[in-house]
């Protein structure tokens, strides 16, 4: 989820600080922005909180001919 970097970076929040809004590892957050992991569905609220969007939002998704992929 390369879109919670961008959003983590909006507002000027370091990895580590990040994670210890959550009570996790920095290690974590680096696995959910390369990719290597995802979020539990239980943190997705709580990240929506923190970066102030809606938990559509936390997913990249390309919209081409009116479709979602």
């Amino acid at each position: 989820m390369k879109k919670i970097k961008i959003l983590r970076e909006k507002i000027k929040l370091s990895q580590q600080e990040l994670a210890n809004k959550l009570g996790i590892r920095q290690s974590t957050v680096a696995m959910w922005e390369t990719e290597n992991s995802k979020p539990r569905a239980d943190m997705l609220p709580r990240l929506s909180e923190i970066f102030g969007c809606t938990i559509d939002d936390l997913y990249d998704k390309e919209v081409t001919n009116g479709q979602a992929s």
